[in-house]
């Protein structure tokens, strides 16, 4: 399996400084990376941060892994829609991912409501990404339509 890559080049001081993030391996995309943007709302809130590619990544990887796990059990997904929540607090150990919501609602055809929790919470476990966080507190909310 390859490797993927990211970037980032930063310049300046933590609350003055700014960077750039590449995805390196796909070329798919470069963002403008800013501190304060990072903990707080409001208009200076237009660049993305850590957290914001961690979710990134969580709803992709596990979307991509419940198609799977729907496929081997003779599920067939017809449509799903995941989002991921990542919350960010400060503690006395610093800036912390204290809780990760995983949201998905989908349409198939071969599974009762039970049944597809079953499935949803399976792909939850061994989706690579949430193997990686497992650290952090994740809750999943997986329904039909």
């Amino acid at each position: 399996m390859p490797a993927r890559t990211a970037s980032t080049a930063w310049e300046g001081g933590i609350d003055d400084g700014r960077g750039r993030t590449s995805l390196d391996s796909s070329g798919a995309a470069t963002f403008d990376v800013f501190f304060p943007s990072r903990v707080a709302d409001g208009p200076e809130h237009n660049q993305t941060d850590p957290e914001e590619l961690v979710a990134a990544a969580h709803a992709t990887c596990f979307s991509m892994n419940l198609a799977g796990t729907l496929g081997r059990n003779d599920v067939k997904l017809k449509t799903l829609r995941t989002s991921v929540k990542v919350t960010l607090a400060k503690n006395d150990a610093g800036l912390t991912i204290t809780t990760i919501e995983i949201t998905a609602r989908a349409t198939v055809d071969g599974a009762e409501k039970d049944r597809f929790a079953e499935l949803a919470a399976e792909a939850e476990r061994t989706c690579p990404v949430s193997k990686a966080l497992a650290g952090t507190t994740i809750t999943l909310d997986a329904a039909l339509e």
